[in-house]
């Protein structure tokens, strides 16, 4: 929990209008973590939204945040959409029980929708599971399946979003899907070494990071953040 007191101490610091949340908030069945997590997130004075991972119970998840995710049905996907200011952040649940792998293709009928509804935005689009590569072979065997469709579904867009942000490798990288950005947010746990299939793996002692989009007349900056 050090690593997420410093995360949030910095994010309280710099007081953002929202933070999303990409999965993996417990590992290895700590289901009593996601009250604590909770009550943590919760002193920052900002929307807090969630999508689950392949590491979390989504039961319990949606038990501890049920103030955020509401008394929906537990078999639903946890999907989220929400307007900050001019900005439309969506979330798309792209887990498979009972497995570490993804797929969004069956939930593009709902992101449609969801980007269509009230009309042409800024939106940036997240998830756990990642679209691109991120050339670790053990990761990029249980990445999201359905990019290429999804990569259509943005394409024939007049407004595509901004950029899409996953999770799941723990480690940053910056790629492109479909001719927009698609990012891979750095961890809070322990990062996974920048192992590329050679001989050796190499170490990895990255602290924790996260990623902070800022948005202005002049555009999207994205910034990976140690802290």
């Amino acid at each position: 929990m050090l690593r997420l007191t410093r995360a949030i101490s910095w994010l309280t610091d710099l007081k953002p209008d929202a933070l999303v949340v990409s999965g993996d908030l417990i590992n290895d069945g700590w289901t009593e973590g996601y009250a604590e997590i909770e009550a943590r997130l919760s002193t920052l004075n900002c929307p807090v939204l969630l999508v689950p991972g392949n590491s979390d119970d989504s039961r319990a998840m949606r038990g501890a945040f049920t103030k955020r995710f509401g008394a929906t049905d537990d078999s639903n996907p946890m999907h989220f959409k929400a307007k900050i200011g001019g900005l439309r952040l969506v979330g798309i649940d792209s887990c498979l029980a009972g497995s570490a792998g993804g797929d969004v293709a069956p939930h593009l009928g709902w992101l449609k929708e969801a980007l269509g509804a009230q009309g042409e935005q800024p939106t940036l689009l997240f998830s756990h599971h990642h679209f691109v590569p991120s050339g670790i072979p053990p990761m990029d065997d249980v990445m999201a399946k359905g990019a290429t469709q999804l990569g259509e579904l943005l394409a024939q867009r007049s407004h595509r979003p901004l950029a899409i942000s996953s999770g799941h490798v723990h480690r940053p990288m910056s790629a492109m899907l479909a001719g927009f950005p698609a990012h891979i947010c750095g961890s809070i746990c322990p990062a996974n070494p920048l192992w590329l299939g050679g001989k050796n793996v190499p170490a990895a002692n990255e602290p924790p990071m996260i990623m902070v989009h800022h948005l202005t007349r002049a555009g999207l900056n994205s910034s990976h953040v140690a802290v």
